[in-house]
């Protein structure tokens, strides 16, 4: 997509978060790539999701500085300062080249694992669809640095999001609105195995099964091709 579309889809994400519950206020944000340009459209800090538009979205390097309307591929830059979490975003985009799109949020379910410390187990054949295995959490970490951006390379796993304790979750993919995606999935899984938790124990699937759901999810589900 070129630059204006995907100003569009960065927009379509962050307005999607408060419509799927996903977060409350000011909490989480969206962003994605131009790979071309090496620029980031982000949600700016602590605007309301309702009022945002296409044209307030902050465009930053990956460095994290502003860039300014010449230097942008639409001609539009905000002067809205970028979201507290852009730097790590655009550490995510530097570690791993397929990233295309993240998603940051504190929805409800999925933070109580986070709080509790505790994977999602993969016990769904949506979740083995999606996941490829257990939503991972990964330990605690501060905010300082690339703490929390090399807590997720070094800690998720094939799938595309990760629950940080005492946090909240991550979510990314090749695209914005796949990685929003997975947040809306992650929160539904996160929900429903808690709700199956009440019931008594939980049986994850085998890996066998786990393997036959991924792969075919991944070669022949849906009209896109999703190799």
């Amino acid at each position: 997509m070129d630059f204006a579309e995907l100003r569009l889809e960065v927009w379509r994400a962050n307005v999607a978060l408060p419509q799927a519950r996903l977060v409350t206020m000011h909490s989480g944000n969206a962003s994605g790539i131009d790979r071309r340009s090496g620029l980031v459209l982000i949600k700016p800090s602590g605007v309301d999701y309702e009022k945002l538009t296409p044209a307030d979205l902050a465009v930053v390097d990956l460095d994290g500085v502003r860039a300014l309307p010449g230097a942008v591929p639409d001609g539009i830059s905000s002067t809205l300062k970028p979201s507290v979490d852009t730097v790590h975003h655009l550490l995510l985009y530097k570690m791993d080249p397929a990233i295309g799109g993240v998603i940051h949020t504190h929805s409800n379910f999925a933070t109580a694992w986070a709080a509790a410390g505790l994977s999602i187990p993969c016990a769904l054949t949506a979740l083995a669809d999606e996941f490829g295995s257990e939503i991972p959490c990964c330990p605690y970490v501060d905010n300082e640095g690339d703490h929390i951006a090399k807590a997720i390379i070094e800690r998720r796993g094939r799938g595309p999001a990760i629950l940080l304790a005492n946090h909240g979750v991550f979510a990314f993919d090749k695209t914005p609105a796949r990685a929003l995606k997975a947040a809306v999935m992650v929160e539904d899984a996160a929900k429903t195995m808690w709700l199956a938790r009440q019931l008594g124990p939980v049986n994850t699937l085998p890996p066998d099964e786990i393997e036959k759901w991924w792969g075919r999810y991944h070669s022949t589900y849906g009209q896109d091709a999703r190799k």
